[in-house]
Protein backbone atom coordinates (compact mmCIF):
# COMPACT_ATOMS: atom_id res chain seq x y z
CA UNK A 1 0.00 0.00 0.00
CA UNK A 2 1.17 3.38 -0.99
CA UNK A 3 0.07 6.18 1.66
CA UNK A 4 0.15 9.99 1.17
CA UNK A 5 -0.32 12.45 3.78
CA UNK A 6 -3.07 15.46 2.57
CA UNK A 7 -3.24 18.91 3.58
CA UNK A 8 -6.63 21.04 3.43
CA UNK A 9 -7.53 24.37 3.60
CA UNK A 10 -8.86 23.59 7.26
CA UNK A 11 -5.06 23.66 8.53
CA UNK A 12 -5.52 27.57 8.87
CA UNK A 13 -7.77 27.00 11.90
CA UNK A 14 -4.69 25.73 13.65
CA UNK A 15 -2.48 28.52 12.97
CA UNK A 16 -0.18 29.84 13.94
CA UNK A 17 1.30 26.41 15.03
CA UNK A 18 0.63 25.46 11.29
CA UNK A 19 2.21 28.61 9.68
CA UNK A 20 5.72 26.55 9.89
CA UNK A 21 5.06 23.01 9.32
CA UNK A 22 2.37 20.43 7.72
CA UNK A 23 -0.51 19.84 10.15
CA UNK A 24 1.03 16.01 10.11
CA UNK A 25 3.79 17.31 11.96
CA UNK A 26 1.74 18.37 14.72
CA UNK A 27 2.54 16.63 18.22
CA UNK A 28 -0.07 14.80 19.66
CA UNK A 29 0.79 12.64 22.83
CA UNK A 30 4.33 11.09 22.18
CA UNK A 31 4.16 11.57 18.31
CA UNK A 32 2.95 13.29 15.26
CA UNK A 33 -0.22 13.22 13.47
CA UNK A 34 1.43 11.91 10.77
CA UNK A 35 3.16 9.00 12.93
CA UNK A 36 -0.09 7.98 14.11
CA UNK A 37 -1.63 7.79 10.67
CA UNK A 38 1.28 5.53 8.89
CA UNK A 39 1.50 3.31 12.17
CA UNK A 40 -2.10 2.95 11.88
CA UNK A 41 -2.18 1.72 8.55
CA UNK A 42 1.16 0.14 8.58
CA UNK A 43 2.84 1.87 5.98
CA UNK A 44 6.98 1.85 6.40
CA UNK A 45 9.02 4.50 5.17
CA UNK A 46 10.33 5.15 1.91
CA UNK A 47 9.72 7.17 -0.92
CA UNK A 48 7.78 4.08 -2.46
CA UNK A 49 5.65 3.35 0.16
CA UNK A 50 5.11 7.46 1.36
CA UNK A 51 4.39 10.78 -0.11
CA UNK A 52 2.87 14.13 1.18
CA UNK A 53 0.77 17.04 -0.31
CA UNK A 54 0.89 20.28 1.05
CA UNK A 55 0.62 23.54 1.19
CA UNK A 56 3.52 24.70 -1.65
CA UNK A 57 5.03 27.22 0.16
CA UNK A 58 5.95 24.23 2.74
CA UNK A 59 7.60 22.23 0.15
CA UNK A 60 10.52 23.45 0.08
CA UNK A 61 11.46 23.09 3.98
CA UNK A 62 9.80 19.58 3.66
CA UNK A 63 11.39 18.46 0.82
CA UNK A 64 14.74 19.42 2.99
CA UNK A 65 13.52 17.72 6.14
CA UNK A 66 12.62 14.33 4.40
CA UNK A 67 14.64 14.17 1.10
CA UNK A 68 13.10 10.88 0.79
CA UNK A 69 9.67 11.93 0.51
CA UNK A 70 8.12 12.87 -2.75
CA UNK A 71 6.12 16.14 -1.97
CA UNK A 72 3.73 17.53 -4.39
CA UNK A 73 4.67 15.20 -6.67
CA UNK A 74 2.16 14.47 -9.12
CA UNK A 75 4.61 11.26 -10.88
CA UNK A 76 4.64 9.48 -7.83
CA UNK A 77 1.05 10.12 -7.66
CA UNK A 78 0.43 8.70 -11.47
CA UNK A 79 2.18 5.37 -10.68
CA UNK A 80 -0.45 3.26 -9.23
CA UNK A 81 -3.28 3.15 -6.59
CA UNK A 82 -2.43 5.57 -2.95
CA UNK A 83 -4.10 5.85 -0.27
CA UNK A 84 -4.74 9.47 0.15
CA UNK A 85 -5.09 10.68 3.81
CA UNK A 86 -6.57 13.37 5.20
CA UNK A 87 -3.40 14.78 8.27
CA UNK A 88 -6.09 16.39 10.43
CA UNK A 89 -7.99 12.83 11.14
CA UNK A 90 -6.76 11.05 13.85
CA UNK A 91 -7.64 7.19 13.54
CA UNK A 92 -8.86 5.20 16.11
CA UNK A 93 -6.57 2.91 18.60
CA UNK A 94 -7.80 -0.13 16.88
CA UNK A 95 -8.28 0.92 13.18
CA UNK A 96 -10.46 -1.69 10.89
CA UNK A 97 -8.97 -1.00 7.30
CA UNK A 98 -11.53 -2.12 4.71
CA UNK A 99 -10.02 -5.43 2.80
CA UNK A 100 -11.30 -5.05 -0.46
CA UNK A 101 -8.66 -3.81 -2.82
CA UNK A 102 -10.68 -1.78 -4.77
CA UNK A 103 -11.50 1.91 -4.18
CA UNK A 104 -12.97 3.33 -1.08
CA UNK A 105 -13.37 5.68 1.13
CA UNK A 106 -13.29 5.55 5.06
CA UNK A 107 -15.59 8.48 7.10
CA UNK A 108 -14.92 9.85 10.59
CA UNK A 109 -17.92 11.40 11.90
CA UNK A 110 -19.59 10.97 8.42
CA UNK A 111 -16.53 13.36 6.88
CA UNK A 112 -14.46 11.72 4.25
CA UNK A 113 -10.96 10.86 6.67
CA UNK A 114 -9.30 9.06 3.73
CA UNK A 115 -10.13 7.07 0.13
CA UNK A 116 -8.18 4.46 -1.62
CA UNK A 117 -8.24 5.76 -5.16
CA UNK A 118 -6.18 4.53 -8.48
CA UNK A 119 -3.51 7.05 -9.98
CA UNK A 120 -6.21 8.67 -12.35
CA UNK A 121 -7.99 9.95 -9.18
CA UNK A 122 -4.61 10.40 -7.21
CA UNK A 123 -3.47 12.76 -9.86
CA UNK A 124 -6.01 15.27 -8.84
CA UNK A 125 -5.22 16.04 -5.51
CA UNK A 126 -3.68 19.47 -4.40
CA UNK A 127 -4.08 21.10 -1.04
CA UNK A 128 -6.04 23.71 -2.00
CA UNK A 129 -8.76 21.88 -3.41
CA UNK A 130 -8.24 18.38 -1.18
CA UNK A 131 -11.79 19.11 0.89
CA UNK A 132 -13.23 19.21 -3.01
CA UNK A 133 -11.36 16.06 -3.85
CA UNK A 134 -12.62 13.80 -1.17
CA UNK A 135 -16.06 15.08 -1.06
CA UNK A 136 -15.77 14.04 -5.12
CA UNK A 137 -14.64 10.64 -4.20
CA UNK A 138 -17.23 10.21 -1.36
CA UNK A 139 -20.23 11.25 -4.19
CA UNK A 140 -18.60 8.39 -6.15
CA UNK A 141 -18.57 5.31 -3.86
CA UNK A 142 -20.00 6.66 -0.76
CA UNK A 143 -18.17 5.76 2.85
CA UNK A 144 -17.74 3.35 5.39
CA UNK A 145 -17.26 4.76 9.03
CA UNK A 146 -13.87 4.21 10.06
CA UNK A 147 -14.23 6.17 13.11
CA UNK A 148 -11.10 8.66 14.76
CA UNK A 149 -11.32 12.10 15.91
CA UNK A 150 -10.53 15.37 13.90
CA UNK A 151 -8.07 17.76 14.81
CA UNK A 152 -9.95 21.37 13.67
CA UNK A 153 -8.47 23.97 16.55
CA UNK A 154 -5.25 24.17 18.33
CA UNK A 155 -6.54 23.91 21.80
CA UNK A 156 -8.18 20.47 20.34
CA UNK A 157 -4.93 18.57 20.99
CA UNK A 158 -4.24 20.48 23.78
CA UNK A 159 -7.53 18.49 25.17
CA UNK A 160 -6.83 15.55 23.98
CA UNK A 161 -3.38 15.30 24.57
CA UNK A 162 -3.72 13.48 28.13
CA UNK A 163 -5.51 10.58 26.47
CA UNK A 164 -3.26 9.98 23.69
CA UNK A 165 -0.47 10.00 26.02
CA UNK A 166 -1.90 7.20 27.46
CA UNK A 167 -2.74 5.60 24.15
CA UNK A 168 0.28 5.78 22.91
CA UNK A 169 2.13 4.30 26.24
CA UNK A 170 0.09 1.25 26.40
CA UNK A 171 0.57 1.02 22.19
CA UNK A 172 4.73 1.33 22.28
CA UNK A 173 4.62 -1.46 25.35
CA UNK A 174 8.17 0.25 27.17
CA UNK A 175 8.10 -0.20 30.84
CA UNK A 176 11.33 -0.04 32.76
CA UNK A 177 13.40 1.78 35.48
CA UNK A 178 17.02 0.56 36.23
CA UNK A 179 18.22 0.05 38.98
CA UNK A 180 20.46 2.90 38.77
CA UNK A 181 17.14 4.87 38.53
CA UNK A 182 15.55 3.36 41.59
CA UNK A 183 18.13 5.00 43.92
CA UNK A 184 18.07 8.10 43.06
CA UNK A 185 14.20 8.54 42.09
CA UNK A 186 10.75 8.20 44.04
CA UNK A 187 7.94 6.70 42.79
CA UNK A 188 4.52 7.04 43.69
CA UNK A 189 2.35 5.02 42.23
CA UNK A 190 2.13 1.85 39.34
CA UNK A 191 5.74 0.79 38.42
CA UNK A 192 4.15 -0.67 35.56
CA UNK A 193 3.74 3.10 34.27
CA UNK A 194 6.95 4.39 34.16
CA UNK A 195 9.39 3.97 31.18
CA UNK A 196 13.40 5.55 31.75
CA UNK A 197 15.39 5.14 28.87
CA UNK A 198 19.26 4.00 30.26
CA UNK A 199 20.72 6.75 29.27
CA UNK A 200 18.42 9.36 30.95
CA UNK A 201 19.92 10.93 33.64
CA UNK A 202 17.48 11.12 37.15
CA UNK A 203 19.33 13.18 39.69
CA UNK A 204 17.99 12.63 43.89
CA UNK A 205 15.20 13.86 45.33
CA UNK A 206 12.82 13.28 41.62
CA UNK A 207 9.39 12.47 42.05
CA UNK A 208 7.62 10.54 39.59
CA UNK A 209 3.57 10.33 40.34
CA UNK A 210 1.93 7.37 37.64
CA UNK A 211 -1.23 7.37 39.81
CA UNK A 212 -2.77 9.51 36.70
CA UNK A 213 -1.48 7.87 34.27
CA UNK A 214 2.16 6.64 32.75
CA UNK A 215 5.48 8.58 32.28
CA UNK A 216 7.92 8.24 29.92
CA UNK A 217 11.43 9.39 29.96
CA UNK A 218 13.47 9.28 26.43
CA UNK A 219 17.40 9.26 25.60
CA UNK A 220 19.67 11.39 26.84
CA UNK A 221 17.42 13.59 29.22
CA UNK A 222 18.40 15.43 32.39
CA UNK A 223 16.06 15.79 35.28
CA UNK A 224 17.35 17.83 38.01
CA UNK A 225 16.77 17.22 41.83
CA UNK A 226 13.30 18.64 42.52
CA UNK A 227 11.43 17.97 40.14
CA UNK A 228 8.44 16.25 40.28
CA UNK A 229 6.74 14.46 36.64
CA UNK A 230 2.70 13.27 37.59
CA UNK A 231 1.55 11.41 34.78
CA UNK A 232 0.38 11.26 31.53
CA UNK A 233 3.52 13.12 30.79
CA UNK A 234 5.91 12.48 27.62
CA UNK A 235 9.89 13.93 27.89
CA UNK A 236 11.54 13.74 24.57
CA UNK A 237 15.41 13.01 24.10
CA UNK A 238 18.59 15.22 25.54
CA UNK A 239 14.99 17.78 27.32
CA UNK A 240 16.34 18.82 30.69
CA UNK A 241 14.44 19.63 33.65
CA UNK A 242 14.97 22.41 35.86
CA UNK A 243 13.19 21.97 39.48
CA UNK A 244 10.36 21.43 37.49
CA UNK A 245 6.62 20.86 38.27
CA UNK A 246 5.03 18.81 35.66
CA UNK A 247 1.46 18.18 36.59
CA UNK A 248 -0.04 15.83 33.91
CA UNK A 249 -0.80 16.24 30.50
CA UNK A 250 2.39 17.52 29.17
CA UNK A 251 4.40 16.66 25.85
CA UNK A 252 7.82 18.05 26.00
CA UNK A 253 9.90 17.61 22.32
CA UNK A 254 13.14 16.96 22.03
CA UNK A 255 16.14 19.27 23.41
CA UNK A 256 14.01 21.82 25.47
CA UNK A 257 14.94 23.76 28.82
CA UNK A 258 12.09 23.22 31.09
CA UNK A 259 11.55 24.87 35.10
CA UNK A 260 8.54 25.70 36.89
CA UNK A 261 5.05 24.55 36.74
CA UNK A 262 3.54 23.08 33.13
CA UNK A 263 0.43 21.52 33.00
CA UNK A 264 -1.80 20.00 29.85
CA UNK A 265 1.08 21.98 27.42
CA UNK A 266 2.59 20.31 24.09
CA UNK A 267 6.06 22.14 23.50
CA UNK A 268 7.61 21.35 20.61
CA UNK A 269 11.36 21.15 19.89
CA UNK A 270 14.29 23.02 21.06
CA UNK A 271 11.81 25.58 23.38
CA UNK A 272 13.29 26.87 26.62
CA UNK A 273 11.17 27.69 29.60
CA UNK A 274 14.04 27.53 31.96
CA UNK A 275 12.30 29.39 34.88
CA UNK A 276 10.01 29.58 37.03
CA UNK A 277 6.42 30.57 35.90
CA UNK A 278 3.29 29.19 35.20
CA UNK A 279 2.60 28.01 31.71
CA UNK A 280 -0.94 25.54 31.34
CA UNK A 281 -3.15 24.64 28.87
CA UNK A 282 -1.19 25.33 25.95
CA UNK A 283 0.56 24.84 23.04
CA UNK A 284 4.05 26.00 21.88
CA UNK A 285 6.38 25.73 18.94
CA UNK A 286 9.79 25.25 18.14
CA UNK A 287 12.38 27.57 19.26
CA UNK A 288 10.48 29.89 21.49
CA UNK A 289 11.96 31.44 24.49
CA UNK A 290 9.97 31.77 27.16
CA UNK A 291 11.56 35.01 29.72
CA UNK A 292 11.87 34.05 33.41
CA UNK A 293 8.55 34.45 35.30
CA UNK A 294 6.26 34.30 32.22
CA UNK A 295 3.05 33.00 33.13
CA UNK A 296 -0.03 32.52 31.32
CA UNK A 297 -3.92 32.40 32.45
CA UNK A 298 -5.78 29.40 31.85
CA UNK A 299 -8.68 30.03 33.46
CA UNK A 300 -11.60 33.13 33.22
CA UNK A 301 -11.86 34.87 36.62
CA UNK A 302 -15.73 34.31 35.74
CA UNK A 303 -15.28 30.82 34.42
CA UNK A 304 -16.72 31.34 31.29
CA UNK A 305 -16.35 30.05 27.60
CA UNK A 306 -12.64 31.21 26.64
CA UNK A 307 -12.87 33.05 23.19
CA UNK A 308 -8.92 32.68 21.14
CA UNK A 309 -8.19 35.50 18.57
CA UNK A 310 -7.78 33.08 15.60
CA UNK A 311 -6.29 35.31 12.98
CA UNK A 312 -7.73 38.09 14.91
CA UNK A 313 -11.37 36.99 14.98
CA UNK A 314 -12.54 35.78 18.52
CA UNK A 315 -13.39 32.20 18.37
CA UNK A 316 -15.39 30.03 20.61
CA UNK A 317 -13.83 27.09 22.20
CA UNK A 318 -16.14 25.53 24.43
CA UNK A 319 -13.53 25.27 26.74
CA UNK A 320 -13.02 27.09 30.65
CA UNK A 321 -9.51 26.19 30.39
CA UNK A 322 -7.60 27.63 27.45
CA UNK A 323 -4.28 29.26 27.78
CA UNK A 324 -1.98 30.57 25.45
CA UNK A 325 -0.79 29.45 21.44
CA UNK A 326 2.70 30.56 20.60
CA UNK A 327 4.28 30.18 16.82
CA UNK A 328 7.98 29.68 16.11
CA UNK A 329 10.71 31.84 16.90
CA UNK A 330 9.44 33.76 19.00
CA UNK A 331 10.08 35.24 22.36
CA UNK A 332 8.90 36.92 25.66
CA UNK A 333 10.62 39.11 28.34
CA UNK A 334 10.95 38.96 31.99
CA UNK A 335 7.69 38.96 33.64
CA UNK A 336 5.40 38.71 30.84
CA UNK A 337 1.80 38.10 31.64
CA UNK A 338 -0.77 36.22 29.27
CA UNK A 339 -4.20 36.00 28.95
CA UNK A 340 -6.41 33.44 29.00
CA UNK A 341 -6.82 32.25 25.04
CA UNK A 342 -3.97 33.78 24.03
CA UNK A 343 -2.33 33.94 20.06
CA UNK A 344 0.97 34.70 19.54
CA UNK A 345 2.71 34.33 15.72
CA UNK A 346 5.65 33.61 14.70
CA UNK A 347 9.05 35.75 15.16
CA UNK A 348 6.94 37.75 17.30
CA UNK A 349 8.88 39.87 20.44
CA UNK A 350 6.40 40.04 23.65
CA UNK A 351 7.50 42.44 26.28
CA UNK A 352 6.04 43.04 30.03
CA UNK A 353 4.07 45.87 30.34
CA UNK A 354 2.99 45.15 34.13
CA UNK A 355 -0.87 44.34 33.31
CA UNK A 356 -2.20 41.49 31.32
CA UNK A 357 -0.40 41.66 27.78
CA UNK A 358 -2.99 41.42 24.33
CA UNK A 359 -4.49 38.21 23.57
CA UNK A 360 -3.54 38.58 19.89
CA UNK A 361 0.00 39.22 18.59
CA UNK A 362 0.07 38.77 15.05
CA UNK A 363 3.13 37.57 13.36
CA UNK A 364 6.42 39.47 13.27
CA UNK A 365 5.39 41.85 15.62
CA UNK A 366 6.68 43.57 18.83
CA UNK A 367 4.33 44.18 22.24
CA UNK A 368 5.66 47.37 23.75
CA UNK A 369 4.10 48.93 26.61
CA UNK A 370 1.25 46.82 26.29
CA UNK A 371 0.34 47.51 22.77
CA UNK A 372 0.87 45.60 20.19
CA UNK A 373 3.26 47.49 17.70
CA UNK A 374 5.81 46.99 14.20
CA UNK A 375 8.22 43.93 14.78
CA UNK A 376 12.01 44.42 14.38
CA UNK A 377 13.68 44.55 10.96
CA UNK A 378 13.47 41.27 9.81
CA UNK A 379 17.45 40.66 9.05
CA UNK A 380 17.85 41.50 12.78
CA UNK A 381 14.90 38.65 13.57
CA UNK A 382 16.94 36.07 11.23
CA UNK A 383 20.07 37.22 12.86
CA UNK A 384 18.46 36.21 16.35
CA UNK A 385 17.48 32.52 14.52
CA UNK A 386 20.79 32.04 13.68
CA UNK A 387 22.24 32.66 16.96
CA UNK A 388 19.48 31.08 18.58
CA UNK A 389 20.20 27.51 16.99
CA UNK A 390 23.80 28.14 16.61
CA UNK A 391 23.85 27.95 20.04
CA UNK A 392 21.80 23.81 19.62
CA UNK A 393 24.57 23.48 16.91
CA UNK A 394 21.62 23.48 14.09
CA UNK A 395 21.49 26.16 11.39
CA UNK A 396 18.92 28.55 10.12
CA UNK A 397 19.32 27.29 6.38
CA UNK A 398 18.25 29.71 3.38
CA UNK A 399 15.27 27.58 2.97
CA UNK A 400 13.78 28.67 6.31
CA UNK A 401 14.55 32.35 5.26
CA UNK A 402 12.48 32.02 2.36
CA UNK A 403 9.83 30.56 4.35
CA UNK A 404 9.46 33.08 7.16
CA UNK A 405 9.90 35.83 4.11
CA UNK A 406 6.72 34.20 2.20
CA UNK A 407 5.11 34.20 5.56
CA UNK A 408 5.50 37.82 6.71
CA UNK A 409 3.36 38.48 3.25
CA UNK A 410 0.66 36.12 3.82
CA UNK A 411 0.57 37.65 7.50
CA UNK A 412 0.48 41.47 6.39
CA UNK A 413 -3.14 41.79 6.37
CA UNK A 414 -3.64 40.45 9.76
CA UNK A 415 -0.62 42.94 11.65
CA UNK A 416 -2.26 46.18 9.32
CA UNK A 417 -5.59 45.19 11.25
CA UNK A 418 -3.97 44.71 14.64
CA UNK A 419 -2.16 48.15 13.95
CA UNK A 420 -5.33 49.70 13.19
CA UNK A 421 -7.12 48.10 16.11
CA UNK A 422 -4.76 49.69 18.59
CA UNK A 423 -4.92 53.06 16.63
CA UNK A 424 -8.57 53.03 16.85
CA UNK A 425 -7.86 52.33 20.78
CA UNK A 426 -9.92 49.58 20.86
CA UNK A 427 -7.31 47.24 21.72
CA UNK A 428 -8.63 43.29 23.02
CA UNK A 429 -12.09 44.40 23.06
CA UNK A 430 -13.35 42.04 20.52
CA UNK A 431 -17.40 42.22 20.37
CA UNK A 432 -18.99 38.74 20.88
CA UNK A 433 -22.83 38.24 19.88
CA UNK A 434 -24.30 38.01 23.58
CA UNK A 435 -20.77 38.08 25.42
CA UNK A 436 -19.30 41.27 27.52
CA UNK A 437 -16.23 42.40 25.85
CA UNK A 438 -13.23 39.45 26.47
CA UNK A 439 -11.22 41.42 28.49
CA UNK A 440 -14.37 41.80 31.11
CA UNK A 441 -13.64 38.49 32.01
CA UNK A 442 -9.43 38.42 33.21
CA UNK A 443 -8.13 34.86 33.67
CA UNK A 444 -6.55 33.82 37.17
CA UNK A 445 -3.47 31.71 36.32
CA UNK A 446 -2.98 27.95 37.40
CA UNK A 447 -6.46 28.07 39.03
Amino acid sequence: MRLCLVEDNAVAGLEPLTLTRPVFALLLGSSTLGTKIVKAFGVGPGPNRRGVVIRPYLAALQQALDPQTPVNDRDWLARGPVLAVNSRWVPPANLDIPSSSTPWVGLCNGQPACALVGPDQAIGLESNSAAAWFDEQMSRMGGVELGGEWIERPWDIVVKNADHLVRDFNADGKVGLSNRHLTTAALVGPANRLFVHETARIDPYTVFDTTNGPITVSAGAWVQPFTRIEGPCFIARDTQLFRANLRGGVTLGPNCRIGGEVEATVVHGHSNKYHEGFLGHAYVGEWVNLGAITSNSDLRNDYGEVFVPLGGDPIGTKQAKVGCFIGDHTRTGLGSMLNTGTVIGVMCNVLPAGPLLPKHVPSFTAVLYGKVAPGFPLEQMFDTARIVMGRRGQVFTEVEEHLYLDLYEQTRLERERAFQRVHDRRGDNWPVAGRPPLNSGQGIAGV
